[in-house]
């Protein structure tokens, strides 16, 4: 190989290579994502069951004064 074709070889490795740590990187992205979603779902669904023993707490207190 002559020096403009080893060149042109290490910068088509160079490209593949950060194309595969970008596609990694975008894998994990996507994952810390998805993780944060069910996270942030899962805490939605603990304050609405917190608000409704709240809720049904308040009502029996009222019920039981009258």
């Amino acid at each position: 190989m002559d020096q403009s074709q080893n060149a042109s070889h290490e910068a088509g490795q160079a490209k593949c290579q950060a194309q595969e740590k970008a596609s990694g990187l975008m894998e994990k992205a996507g994952n810390t994502a998805q993780s944060a979603k069910e996270s942030c779902q899962e805490t939605t669904q603990q304050v609405k069951d917190k608000a409704q023993e709240a809720a049904d707490a308040a009502k029996s207190a009222v019920g039981a004064n009258k």
